[in-house]
């Protein structure tokens, strides 16, 4: 592969890497004293399982088995004379294994890349830069190197390089190979997080790995997710100044612990949590690193597709008609149907709630999940109790928490059965359904008289009962808005009329805290671009923070949506502050918290998210068109406290 047609594929959205191999060959009865390099030769059945479990998660880059395959970490094990052996038997092993994943049809037709693995020489740090010991320091890395070129792979990955002299060594010797160089350094090794063994720090690490011409720069080892993010942040920030790389991070699966004389790692539902949030910050690669295994990249994957935007939208949006009026791209649907399809009804007469807003009125919507089963007069009396307290619509998610769930459809379609005030509002998602699926599900709704829609992408299935789910997303958030822009102008995605125009208010989600701003905007302007007219928030807490998102967001002429969530207790605020991207509790709110303790912190949530609404409306002006309860655990009676303080 060119570096050329690398850093394209980067451009692409996110890459995903595998994760360790050294303890996974462990676990799978590899002996701790063996070179688990040379059980590529020796067990090259049972590292090629490891390669192919990998592969069967959806991982976009496999690394060879040949981490400590140079001939100064071979000379322990006596293998020092077999570097080109055990290389070469190395990518073998992972071409067979990319080969059936291939055959079996599991990557929708894309191959697996390979990525040459070298780890460090195993030599001390004081011995390295010796000038005869550098020479055969460098020899070796090369003479690594140059077998995993000529056996085939697509690029080198260099990691848990501790001494940043000897990750320079490294990559020095990988001149002339013409193939992506991806260096990654070791942080927290010593006791502090953000320096190597050597003592540099993140910004350094990069500007001599940038200096050296390498194409991807970055973090692994040593620190769990979230440690490792907070270093990786910092390359990031670089990145977007210019004067960095595109960033990769392989954390540890969290802190180790030692249990019965086991290794034990953090959970694969935690690891790709802070996937999601690295892959929104702007990290381009996220794999895993020792204790991470396939179900932690199985996460990975499925947050991967989530922030990258459906991956199979540019197939799916491809077939042609005879109109000639399909698009590869979701921007270019939009604009075709715009020019080929019927002007859509006007905003103000699709439904109630969006005759409010063209009016003027402030409108509250709350949050609430469909019941679990198949009993809905629990979720029904909390909606009569909404409806009663003035509020004029409700939010009802899609199978939040990977939970079995009643359909959000159907529960809508009660409520627009069974209530004259309150109006749905229906999530719709890409996670769980193909571009066939959602186009049904859309006009069935359509049909069952649901005008109010909020157009999100999803998060991966991760928690609850069924976390292994299979994560869809042919199109993300921006795609579907397109489809459902076209269907209110009476034409599908490949340019036929539906027999009428369908009459949704299309709404989309945004964070006012990203932590990148700069994407948030340019995204919630795609969405706009795609058919969005509201936006509804995520919980806003600092009104400086909503400030700034409501001047930027200005001149895109949506009407905003602003999310309150009352707290119900310390916990809740730290949990949310800390576990949530884009969800950012001020320190003197989640002081407030904790200082109202357990009795009365539920009644301190409402009081502040009362003085919140207040300054939203206050602030707000004429842009904020109402407010979006997130009352958690489905407490609908903290939002109604919170609207008869006002």
């Amino acid at each position: 592969m060119t570096r050329a047609r690398f850093l394209e594929l980067l451009e692409e959205g996110p890459v995903v890497f595998d994760g360790a191999m050294g303890t996974q060959l462990y676990e799978r009865g590899g002996a701790p004293n063996r070179s688990f390099d040379e059980m590529s030769v020796s067990a090259s059945p049972l590292v090629e399982a490891v390669h192919r479990d990998y592969l069967a998660v959806g991982v976009d880059v496999i690394q060879t088995n040949s981490y400590g395959a140079n001939r100064f970490a071979l000379q322990p094990h006596g293998f020092s004379d077999r570097v080109v052996e055990i290389c070469a038997a190395s990518v073998a092993t992972a071409k067979a294994a990319v080969a059936k994943a291939a055959a079996k049809g599991t990557r929708g037709g894309r191959a697996a890349l390979i990525a040459g693995d070298v780890g460090p020489s195993g030599l001390l740090p004081k011995d390295l830069m010796r000038g005869r010991t550098r020479r055969q320091v460098f020899e070796a890395f090369r003479e690594q190197q140059q077998a995993l070129v000529a056996a085939g792979v697509d690029l080198l990955v260099f990691e848990t390089f501790g001494f940043l002299g000897e990750l320079e060594i490294a990559v020095e010797a990988a001149y002339g190979l013409d193939v992506p160089i991806v260096a990654q350094a070791r942080f927290g090794h010593t006791g502090t997080a953000d320096q190597t063994d050597d003592g540099a720090s993140p910004e350094e690490v990069v500007a001599r790995l940038v200096e050296l011409g390498v194409d991807v720069v970055g973090a692994n080892c040593c620190l769990g997710p979230e440690a490792l993010l907070d270093v990786v942040a910092r390359m990031v920030a670089l990145q977007r100044e210019g004067r960095g790389r595109p960033v990769i991070m392989q954390p540890n699966a969290g802190a180790p612990r030692v249990v019965d004389g086991r290794t034990l790692f953090s959970s694969p539902e935690t690891y790709g949590v802070v996937a999601r949030r690295a892959f929104k910050l702007g990290v381009a690669c996220v794999g895993g690193c020792c204790g991470t295994g396939p179900e932690h990249l199985r996460r990975v994957v499925a947050a991967a597709r989530m922030v990258g935007g459906g991956r199979a939208q540019s197939q799916a949006l491809s077939s042609t008609s005879s109109t000639s009026t399909a698009s590869s791209s979701s921007a270019g649907l939009v604009e075709v149907l715009r020019a080929a399809g019927e002007p859509p009804v006007p905003f103000a007469e699709r439904s109630r709630l969006a005759g409010k807003m063209a009016r003027g009125e402030f409108v509250v919507s709350v949050e609430l999940s469909p019941p679990v089963g198949l009993d809905a007069d629990k979720t029904l009396a909390k909606i009569a109790a909404l409806q009663a307290g003035g509020v004029d619509a409700v939010n009802i998610p899609d199978g939040p928490r990977a939970t079995v769930r009643m359909s959000n459809q159907a529960l809508a379609r009660i409520v627009v059965d069974k209530f004259d005030r309150i109006e749905p509002i229906l999530h719709v998602c890409g996670r769980d359904r193909n571009l066939l699926a959602l186009q049904g599900d859309l006009i069935g709704a359509h049909v069952s008289g649901i005008r109010n829609t909020v157009i999100i992408t999803g998060d991966p299935p991760k928690v609850g009962d069924y976390p292994d789910a299979t994560a869809v997303f042919d199109l993300d958030s921006i795609g579907i808005l397109g489809v459902a822009a076209g269907l209110n102008r009476g034409l599908d995605p490949t340019g036929k009329t539906v027999g009428g125009q369908t009459r949704f208010v299309l709404i989309a989600g945004a964070e006012p805290a990203a932590v990148d701003v700069e994407r948030e905007l340019a995204r919630l302007k795609e969405k706009r671009d795609a058919g969005a007219e509201v936006v509804m928030t995520q919980p806003v807490f600092d009104p400086a923070t909503l400030l700034g998102f409501l001047d930027r967001v200005r001149p895109l002429g949506l009407k905003v949506v602003v999310g309150i969530l009352p707290l119900a207790s310390s916990k809740n605020a730290e949990f949310l502050h800390k576990n949530v991207p884009g969800m950012r509790i001020p320190d003197d709110v989640r002081a407030r918290m904790a200082a109202a303790g357990e009795g009365r912190a539920a009644a301190e949530g409402v009081v502040i998210a009362a003085e919140a609404l207040r300054e939203i409306r206050r602030i707000g002006g004429g842009q904020v068109a109402g407010a979006y309860f997130m009352p958690p655990f489905g407490k609908v009676e903290l939002a109604i406290d919170v609207l008869a303080r006002l």
